[in-house]
Formats: C-alpha cells, sequence, structure tokens
C-alpha cells in the first residue's frame, strides 16, 4: 500500500530525529560537518570554520515541531557552546551559525540577551564590507565574495532592523546589489566567487573553489542564491532581489532532472557522481520560501510543486539512509568539497539541516 505524502514526511522526520538522537549520545558537543564512509566522527578537513549552526539549528526545529523538552534542553546547550563565535571576524558564514540557532531561540523565548547575540554576529558581519567594491568579503581575503554569502547577509539586515542602524542596512542592501550585478549571470546562473581589484574596487572575474570552473555554475551555490535573494527581498521589498531569485530558480529548475536533485555542477562533462543533494534540500527551502513571496499564482506553485517533488525523491532510499545500516547521516549523496575530496557522496550537516526545514515546511503546509 502506497504511503500518504504527509505520512512519508512524517516518517522522514521520524528518522532524522533517531540519527541526530544517537549522533548526540555517541559523540557529546561534538560538532560534525561531513561523514566519512557514512560515519560522523573523523579527522577529515574542514577547509574552513563554518557549519556549527546546523545541529542545533536540527534541534530546534525538531523541538518547534514536537515542544518535546529534551530537544529543547539540547539545542540550548549546543548553541550556547557556539556564542563566542558571535565574535568570529575569520569567517563570512555567522548567519549559517546564528540564524539557525539564537534567531530560532529568540523567535521562541523573546528573551533580549538571546537577540543581542543575533544582533552582535550581524555587526560583527558587516566589518568584512569592502567599500570600493560594495561587497562582504569571503574568508580567502579582502579580494574575494561569495555567491554563499548570500545566505549570511540576511542577519545584517536583522541586526539593522533590530537597532536602526542604517548603516548595517545600507551594507546589507550594498552587497546584494553587487553579487545581483557581478555574480549572476544574464542566464540566471551564478558563479561561486567574484574577484576584485582591492585598490579600485573594479570586478575583474570569476572564479571557484568548488565548482566546475570559475565560468561553470556550481549548484550549490545556485541553491544559496534562490535562497539569499529571496531572504533580501523579504527584508527590503526591493524588486531587484526577487526578480534574482526568480531567475537564479528558473535556472536552476531547467538545468535538473524532474527528480529535483542536480549534479555538483551542470557543465561539467560526465560527472564521476550524478547527485550533489545537499544543493537539493537547499534549494527545496529556498524555493519553498520564493513560493511565498511571488505574486503570479502560476509561478508560485511552479516553485512549490517543484520542492515537493524534490522532496518526494529525498525521502526515497536511495538518498534517504532509511535502508543503509550503519550510516550515521540522514540525507546520502552529498558533496562538500569535490576538488579537494571531501565529504564526497556523504552525509553534510547542512544537507541533513536544510533537508529537515525543507520537510517542516512541507509538513506544515499540508496541516
Amino acid at each position: 500500500m502506497q504511503q500518504a505524502p504527509s505520512e512519508k514526511l512524517r516518517r522522514a522526520l521520524q528518522f532524522a530525529q533517531k540519527q541526530l538522537r544517537r549522533l548526540v549520545e555517541a559523540h557529546p558537543d561534538y560538532f560534525a560537518l561531513y561523514t566519512a564512509g557514512g560515519r560522523w566522527k573523523h579527522e577529515g578537513q574542514a577547509w574552513t570554520n563554518w557549519c556549527e549552526g546546523f545541529l542545533p539549528g536540527q534541534m530546534w526545529l525538531i523541538h518547534e515541531y514536537t515542544w518535546d523538552s529534551w530537544w529543547r534542553q539540547q539545542a540550548e546547550h549546543y548553541s550556547r557552546l557556539i556564542e563566542p563565535r558571535k565574535a568570529d571576524r575569520s569567517v563570512h558564514d555567522l548567519g549559517f551559525l546564528f540564524w539557525p540557532t539564537y534567531k530560532r531561540w529568540y523567535d521562541l523565548s523573546g528573551e533580549k540577551a538571546i537577540n543581542e547575540v543575533v544582533v552582535e554576529a550581524g555587526r560583527t558581519l558587516s566589518l568584512r564590507f569592502q567599500q570600493k567594491g560594495g561587497y562582504l568579503a569571503s574568508f580567502v581575503g579582502q579580494h574575494s565574495t561569495f555567491i554563499d554569502i548570500m545566505m549570511n547577509v540576511g542577519i545584517i539586515f536583522y541586526a539593522a532592523e533590530q537597532t536602526g542602524d542604517e548603516g548595517l542596512r545600507s551594507i546589507a542592501r550594498r552587497h546584494c546589489e553587487t553579487t545581483r550585478r557581478y555574480l549572476v549571470r544574464g542566464d540566471g546562473s551564478t558563479a561561486q566567487e567574484g574577484i576584485f581589484d582591492t585598490d579600485s574596487g573594479e570586478f575583474v572575474r570569476h572564479g571557484t573553489h568548488q565548482g566546475w570552473r570559475g565560468d561553470s555554475t556550481w549548484a550549490r551555490g545556485q541553491a544559496w542564491a534562490i535562497y539569499g535573494f529571496s531572504t533580501a527581498y523579504e527584508f527590503t521589498e526591493d524588486a531587484r532581489f526577487l526578480d534574482a531569485a526568480q531567475r537564479c530558480a528558473d535556472y536552476y529548475i531547467e538545468r535538473t532532472p524532474k527528480h529535483g536533485v542536480p549534479p555538483n555542477d551542470w557543465d561539467e562533462p560526465s560527472p564521476a557522481l550524478p547527485y550533489e543533494s545537499s544543493a537539493g534540500a537547499v534549494a527545496a527551502s529556498g524555493l519553498w520560501n520564493l513560493s511565498q513571496i511571488t505574486a503570479d499564482g502560476t509561478r508560485a506553485e511552479r516553485y512549490r510543486q517543484y520542492a515537493r517533488r524534490t522532496l518526494d525523491t529525498l525521502t526515497t532510499p536511495e538518498f534517504l539512509a532509511t535502508e543503509t545500516p550503519g550510516w550515521e547521516g540522514i540525507l546520502k549523496h552529498c558533496i562538500y568539497h569535490q576538488r579537494k575530496g571531501l565529504g564526497v557522496d556523504e552525509s553534510t550537516m547542512w544537507g541533513d539541516y536544510y533537508f529537515l526545514e525543507a520537510l517542516l515546511k512541507a509538513i506544515r503546509d499540508e496541516g
């Protein structure tokens, strides 16, 4: 007997809870990044320190859905472990750390001290702004900006909103404008990296660290753009940002197979692996957001249905590790850094987080 869609999604959520609980109990206070051979605990390279928000973020998501106090306790504990990073100026990823954790915590609690952590993280991230080029610099250096930063700039918009600081709002808006101009191509595809002349602020060229080439389109970067520009529009109501999100979404849908899961880079000839499922999870969640802010009902429904179709795929045993004994992650076939051989065809903590986020959006939509 075929499962009803809602039942399939709820079983996936139950499996996610089981996997997360096992991780917490087996490796307390350990912040995993990606699996090796399906197992979280290993000594693999991290490349950069950006991922600690996604484990407690999943705990917050589960608590919001179940109201189970155990998940609340774990979420608070793991969130507090990363609080010192609100002053970390070495990375461009503070939105990834504090939006899934302290922002969700504040939304539930209304505690001023919790909100202050989010605001401080936003202020810290704003210090990466390069006035001449009009962008937030990546961790690589002052000459570089990443499409990934569109997922983090929202925390600066939020800090501006909470404090009334127009300088912060200007920084966030200018970064979005620069990213739209230089990293979103005319056909709606995206480059992962923009390289600038730090003396003049002039754009020099595109680059990539995780895609096939600088002029190709890395799938997870495209998903970051869909989600990130949707968030920018929600903060600003700037139609240019909505247009960017929609063009990026249309490109993603047109290039990806009907099942909804792309390869690591669409332009790579004969890729060794067919799937980058963390990109699919991010895109599903971002497309769901985009469907809520798109006024054209037909277009909005297209985005929602594509997100739903992607979840239908990701909740099959090919991707969900329900029938893979010993596998410790939730979502299989993710790729972290193909060039460096890190987390290739594995589970990743952000893949699991955005899968869970999209899953809960779909469950709530079905009632």
